[in-house]
């Protein structure tokens, strides 16, 4: 039970190194997808156990190597780092199921790549070491390079180099501010760095301030928090389905490492405690404006929902940064809901562009949807989920985050702001329905342009049924579901992961006391 942090870490490491051996076209896909669903059925059972034992307050600490925390590599699960885990392989078998419906075929190494994309995941959401949350971030972004350029042209290949590009320039700034904070403090791992920081002479104070700044810019970038959030909507719309949703949780990423770094290796020092929230609350407003715009502007579904996931990314900023129990817990309640309707809407609009041939998934061009039903049901589901309406999650969510909301005219705003850019993502989400489901012929004031862009459903060609990728999609609104059935007992461990953040002396206390099983001489 001891060596339980390290397996999700280990075991989609080997299972991606055992892929590479059955990737010869003799042997199909067959092999590749049993070595997959092993690995992620032993990484969903590994993260059951960790939550069952992060729920109790303990903080297990694994000391990699038997090195002390404040020398070498420490994996450390809390509440927090228990729920990212939890959430992020639930949404990897969704993803992993749609890709099995054909794609893992036209993809080189996508197995491979997704094995090594969940590793970096896992282990982003395990370390305790800021300079390994470094590490995991990169594993993380090359495989996500793989995937979203496997076999890709035009449009994706061009989103997917300005993706890399973007995420280059970020990682070279990461390593900038550690390089400042290992010499300023002469330690990255995070709970040791909270004492160091306590412990700093107050000449040394802005100069840490400064690198601290630094390195929640690389967060907010990777969060895609404006005005850095340019990459997201070119890179999420022209994503495979399955790769689409898996980076659902990337921003996620983002946003966990912002409110881990900001809360235990600084929120434990008075001097510096909650010097960031006051701009990331301004900037995450901001932020949620342009996403409702898009979302209103957006002429494809995928960039629509692009838009969306940027929104809720945009939501958790302004929770996290008011800074209070209350909001954080409604915080993180959301985060889950977030990722999994995100993701669920990006693989209905994969099915909904192959299915209308041509057309594609544009709302602007008037095309028949064959088989409405199934997808309408399911964009229904999405659609009232991700806009906040009762009685599924994200009113759940909306609802208590606004209820924790400090009263005060500083904070006035954002009530109004919730609640207009929830207003507007119901208008978009509304219109999207409207023309994909129910025109299916050129209204009378349509431009010429469009109504030649008209295609006949005789003329489109027909899409092979894929009933895996309409239970991905039902399982991913499954989840959503069950959380307004499970609210209860998610909410309580939200609250407790919330009041375990906000003391953040416990956490440094019991990472300290982890000792080597060789005691040091």
């Amino acid at each position: 039970m001891s060596h339980l942090p390290l397996l999700p870490i280990l075991v989609p490491l080997f299972a991606a190194a055992l892929v590479l051996f059955f990737e010869h076209r003799r042997f199909g896909m067959l092999p590749q997808r049993l070595v997959a669903w092993t690995s992620m059925a032993a990484m969903l059972a590994v993260s059951a156990m960790l939550a069952l034992e992060a729920s109790s307050g303990r903080i297990p600490v694994y000391l990699v190597g038997d090195w002390p925390a404040r020398l070498g590599i420490a994996l450390m699960v809390d509440r927090l780092s228990a729920l990212m885990l939890l959430v992020g392989l639930l949404l990897g078998v969704a993803c992993l199921l749609h890709a099995c419906a054909g794609w893992d075929r036209r993809a080189p190494h996508f197995h491979a790549f997704f094995q090594f994309q969940m590793m970096g995941l896992n282990g982003a959401f395990l370390t305790g070491d800021a300079f390994n949350l470094f590490v995991f971030f990169e594993v993380l972004l090359i495989a996500s390079y793989g995937l979203m350029l496997s076999g890709g042209r035009g449009e994706r290949m061009r989103a997917g180099l300005h993706y890399v590009a973007f995420n280059i320039a970020a990682s070279a700034l990461f390593l900038m501010a550690l390089g400042l904070l290992y010499g300023l403090l002469g330690t990255l791992n995070m709970a040791e760095m909270a004492v160091r920081v306590a412990q700093a002479p107050p000449q040394d104070l802005a100069l840490i301030q400064a690198a601290a700044g630094l390195l929640l810019v690389v967060f907010c970038a990777k969060a895609a928090l404006l005005p850095l959030y340019f990459w997201l909507p070119q890179t999420y719309t022209h994503a495979p389905g399955a790769v689409a949703a898996l980076f659902a949780v990337m921003t996620k990423v983002g946003l966990y490492a912002v409110l881990r770094v900001a809360t235990l290796s600084f929120g434990a020092a008075g001097a510096l405690d909650g010097f960031a929230w006051p701009a990331l609350l301004v900037l995450g407003g901001a932020t949620l404006a342009l996403a409702a715009l898009g979302v209103l502007a957006s002429r494809r579904l995928r960039s629509l929902t692009a838009y969306l996931v940027l929104g809720s990314a945009a939501t958790l900023f302004i929770a996290f940064a008011l800074a209070t129990p209350g909001t954080i817990a409604a915080g993180l309640y959301y985060l889950v809901h977030s990722t999994f309707a995100g993701a669920a809407l990006f693989l209905l609009a994969d099915l909904i562009r192959r299915r209308r041939g041509s057309a594609g998934d544009r709302k602007d061009v008037i095309a028949p949807l064959p088989e409405r039903a199934v997808p309408g049901v399911l964009f229904l589901l999405a659609a009232v989920s991700l806009a906040g309406l009762p009685p599924l999650s994200g009113f759940i969510g909306k609802l208590l985050l606004l209820e924790a909301v400090p009263a005060g005219a500083r904070t006035g705003w954002v009530w109004a702001l919730v609640l207009g850019s929830s207003f507007m993502m119901i208008v978009g989400l509304a219109r999207a329905g409207t023309r994909l489901f129910w025109r299916v012929e050129p209204w009378p004031d349509a431009t010429p342009d469009r109504i030649a862009a008209y295609t006949p459903a005789e003329a489109l060609p027909a899409a092979p049924s894929r009933p895996l990728e309409i239970a991905a999609t039902a399982l991913l609104l499954g989840y959503g579901v069950a959380l307004v059935v499970a609210a209860a007992p998610l909410l309580d461990y939200t609250r407790a992961t919330a009041a375990q953040l906000q003391s953040p002396g416990d956490y440094v206390q019991q990472v300290r006391a982890a000792t080597p099983a060789l005691r040091e001489p």
